[in-house]
C-alpha cells in the first residue's frame, strides 16, 4: 500500500502527527509512506522511522503570490511529483483548503480527512472522497489525528500517544550550539505563532531570576522573527541568563534535549521538548491545554485559557483569566523538585 500523509505546518502539529505515522506503520507494515511537509520543517520529518520518503512544499510563499508564474510552476512540480508516486490513499490530519489541495493533487483514489466540526476548514471536505470523525473519548489533537489509522484498517489507540522525538537525536547536525552555559542550564521560549500565546517578558525574566537561584543558566532560545524580544529577556533578567545563537532544527532539538527544564507558551518547541523527554512547562493563555497541551513523561501545564471548547478543529478558547509569575514560578519549582 502506497500511503500520503500531508501534514505541511506547523513545528507542535508536526510533532502530535509523528504517532498518526507510527500508527500507520504498525496497521500496514509493508506501506510505503511519504510524508507531504513544509520545506524549512522537513527535518523533522525525514529520517522518521515509520516514513519513507518525505516531499517538501512551499505553500507558505505560494499564498504571498497565488497567482505568480513562479507559484504555478511549483504547484506543477509538486503535483507531478506526488502524482509520480501514485499513493493509494492520502490522509490529511491538517484540514485546510490548502492541505486537502495537496490531498487533491496526489491523484489517491482515496482521500480521507476529519470530518465537521474536527476539520478546521469547511471548504476542505470538497477534496476528499471520505471522512473520519475526531476521537468522542479524548479531545487531544493527537487523539483525533489517531482516528485517521481506521482509513488503512487500523484501529486508534485507547489513549493518545506522547510523540517520541528522541529519533531526532541521532540525525546529523543534532548538536548542542557552543555557549558558556555550560551543562546544566535550562531552555526559555519567548516567542510563539501568535502574539497572544506569548509569555511577557516580564515573567520570563522572574523565570529567569528563579533558575539563576536553582543553580541553573536560563538559555533564552529564538526563531525567525524572536530575536530581539529574547534579547529583551535576557536584560530584563540581568543575571545567569544567555542568548542563544541561531538554531536549526536539529540543533534546536539537541539543546532542548540537554535542557533541566524548558519554560515557554503555546508553541512548537515546547511541544518538541516535551516529545524529547525534558522536563517541560507549557503556559496555555488562550488556547486549550486539554486539547493541545504537550505530551510527554515530564510535563506540567499553567493555563488561563478558557476549557471546555468541543472538538473544533481549533485549539484557540480565549483567556478565562489571567496567569500569575506566582503561578508559573511554583510549578517550575515543582519540575525542579524544589518546594514553592
Amino acid at each position: 500500500m502506497r500511503v500520503l500523509l500531508v501534514r505541511l505546518s506547523a513545528l507542535g502539529d508536526v510533532v502530535h502527527t509523528w504517532p498518526l505515522a507510527e500508527a500507520v506503520r504498525a496497521a500496514r507494515p509493508e506501506a510505503h509512506i511519504t510524508w507531504v511537509v513544509e520545506a524549512p520543517l522537513a527535518p523533522l520529518v525525514a529520517g522518521h522511522p515509520a516514513v519513507d520518503a518525505v516531499v517538501t512544499t512551499a505553500t507558505r510563499s505560494w499564498r504571498r503570490r497565488p497567482l505568480s508564474a513562479r507559484t504555478r510552476a511549483e504547484a506543477a512540480v509538486l503535483r507531478s511529483r506526488l502524482q509520480e508516486i501514485q499513493p493509494e490513499v492520502a490522509l490529511d490530519p491538517q484540514g485546510t483548503v490548502k492541505s486537502a489541495l495537496v490531498c487533491r493533487s496526489s491523484g489517491a483514489p482515496r482521500r480521507v480527512g476529519l470530518a465537521r466540526p474536527w476539520r478546521r476548514e469547511r471548504l476542505a471536505g470538497l477534496a476528499y472522497t471520505q471522512t473520519v470523525d475526531g476521537c468522542a473519548s479524548d479531545r487531544h489533537v493527537v487523539a483525533t489525528n489517531l482516528e485517521l489509522v481506521r482509513a488503512v484498517g487500523g484501529e486508534p489507540p485507547p489513549a493518545p500517544v506522547a510523540p517520541d522525538g528522541r529519533w531526532l537525536l541521532d540525525r546529523d547536525g543534532a548538536t548542542v550550539p557552543a555557549g558558556p552555559w555550560g551543562a546544566s542550564y535550562a531552555v526559555l521560549l519567548p516567542g510563539a505563532g501568535r502574539p497572544d500565546k506569548v509569555l511577557s517578558v516580564d515573567t520570563l525574566a522572574a523565570v529567569a531570576r528563579r533558575l539563576a537561584g536553582a543553580g541553573l543558566a536560563a538559555v533564552v532560545a529564538w526563531g525567525p522573527g524572536e530575536r530581539e524580544r529574547a534579547a529583551a529577556v535576557v536584560v530584563a533578567a540581568d543575571t545567569g541568563s544567555h542568548l542563544a545563537p541561531a538554531t536549526g532544527l536539529l540543533e534546536l532539538a539537541a539543546l532542548l534535549a540537554g535542557a533541566r527544564v524548558v519554560v515557554g507558551g503555546d508553541t512548537g518547541p515546547v511541544h518538541l521538548a516535551a516529545s524529547l523527554g525534558a522536563p517541560t512547562l507549557g503556559v496555555f493563555l488562550t488556547t486549550d491545554p486539554e486539547r493541545n497541551r504537550p505530551l510527554g513523561p515530564r510535563v506540567a501545564v499553567v493555563s488561563g485559557a478558557r476549557l471546555g471548547s468541543g472538538p473544533a478543529g481549533s485549539a484557540t478558547t480565549g483567556s478565562a483569566r489571567p496567569v500569575t509569575q506566582a503561578e508559573v514560578l511554583a510549578a517550575l519549582d515543582g519540575l525542579l523538585g524544589r518546594p514553592a
